[in-house]
C-alpha cells in the first residue's frame, strides 16, 4: 500500500543523478516530496537537474565529486546531513560502460569500471552505515533504505562485458550481505536491476537499433528510464519492508531474482578418483542454460 507522505521529508542522495536513470530518480523522489543531493561528475549535470527540482517547488542540493573517490563519498554523505539534517536513502546508481572481449580488455577498461560501478557502490554505502550506525546508537532509529544498482548482465552475464559483468554481480553479492548487516540499525537494502534507454546502454553494440525501434510508440515507451523510478521509489519509501531482495525492472515488468543455487549434487562416499567424476558428470551439460535477461 503507497501512501501520500512515504517520502515526504526523506533525505534521500541520488549517485549518477545528472542523466537517465537517475535523473529520473530524483525527480520523481522531489515529485515525492523527499529532499534530494543530486551527484554527478558530469559538468553541469548536476546542478541542472537541482534547478529543474528547485523550479517545480522541490529541494535539492548539488554533489559534484566522484563516489569512487574515498574522501568524496564520505562528503556526499555529509553533505545530505549538513544540508537537510538528516539520511534516510542512499540510491547508488552511478555507473560507467567500457565493453571489450576479454582478449582486447585494457588494465584501464577494467579498473575503470571496477572503480565507478563496484567501489562507487561500496564507499558511499561504506560512509551512509556509518553514519546510520552512529544514529541508531543515539537512539535515533527511523526507517532508512539503501538501494544499490546491479544489472542483467551481472544476474545472467553475456559476452564481451567482463568489466562491468563482475562489478555488476560484485554489488548484487553485497546488497545481499548488506542487508543482514544493517538489518539491526534499521536499514533496508535492496538492489534492482534495470534496463531503460539511456546514455549507457546505447553505448552498447546492437542495441542502438532496437531501443530506437520503441521511440514512436505514443502510448507507452518500454525503454524510457522513467519506468525504472517507481520501484526504486517505492523501495526508499517507509512503506516497504523488503530487505535484501534483488529486483529486475524493464518496462512495465518487475522480476524478482533468486541467488545462485544447486540444481544437481553427486556423493561418493569417500574420496573421489578422477575416473568417477568424469562418470558422475557425464549427465552435466556441457555449458550451463542461462536465458537472457528479460526485455519487453
Amino acid at each position: 500500500m503507497w501512501t501520500m507522505a512515504a517520502l515526504e521529508g526523506r533525505v534521500a542522495i541520488v549517485t549518477g543523478a545528472g542523466q537517465g536513470l537517475g535523473r529520473e530518480h530524483a525527480l520523481l523522489f522531489a515529485a515525492e516530496g523527499a529532499y534530494v543531493v543530486v551527484n554527478d561528475v558530469g559538468p553541469g549535470l548536476a546542478h541542472a537537474v537541482v534547478e529543474e527540482i528547485t523550479a517545480a517547488g522541490g529541494r535539492a542540493i548539488a554533489h559534484t565529486d566522484s563516489v569512487s573517490d574515498w574522501s568524496a563519498a564520505e562528503g556526499l554523505v555529509e553533505a545530505a546531513v549538513q544540508g537537510f539534517g538528516d539520511l534516510h536513502v542512499v540510491v547508488n546508481n552511478a555507473g560507467i560502460l567500457r565493453d571489450r572481449m576479454l582478449v582486447n580488455m585494457t588494465e584501464e577498461e577494467f579498473d575503470s569500471v571496477v572503480d565507478v560501478n563496484l567501489k562507487g557502490t561500496f564507499a558511499v554505502g561504506h560512509f551512509a552505515a556509518r553514519y546510520w550506525r552512529e544514529q541508531s546508537k543515539l537512539g535515533h532509529d527511523v526507517d532508512r533504505a539503501l538501494i544499490n544498482t546491479s544489472s542483467g548482465a551481472g544476474m545472467q552475464p553475456g559476452v564481451g562485458q567482463t568489466n562491468y559483468a563482475a562489478a555488476k554481480a560484485g554489488i548484487a553479492a553485497m546488497t545481499q550481505v548488506w542487508s543482514k548487516e544493517l538489518k539491526r540499525v534499521g536499514v533496508r537494502v535492496n538492489g534492482i536491476a534495470p534496463f531503460a534507454r539511456t546514455q549507457t546502454t546505447q553505448a552498447t553494440p546492437g542495441l542502438v537499433e532496437r531501443l530506437a525501434e520503441t521511440e514512436s510508440d505514443p502510448d507507452f515507451d518500454p525503454y524510457h528510464p522513467g519506468n525504472i523510478s517507481p520501484l526504486v521509489a517505492y523501495l526508499a519509501s517507509t512503506d516497504c519492508i523488503m530487505t535484501g531482495h534483488v529486483f529486475r525492472v524493464v518496462g512495465d515488468l518487475i522480476g524478482v531474482y533468486e541467488g545462485w543455487h544447486l540444481v544437481d549434487t553427486f556423493e561418493n562416499g569417500r574420496r573421489w578418483e578422477i575416473p568417477g567424476v568424469a562418470k558422475a558428470l557425464s549427465s552435466v551439460p556441457a555449458e550451463p542454460v542461462v536465458e537472457p535477461p528479460k526485455m519487453p
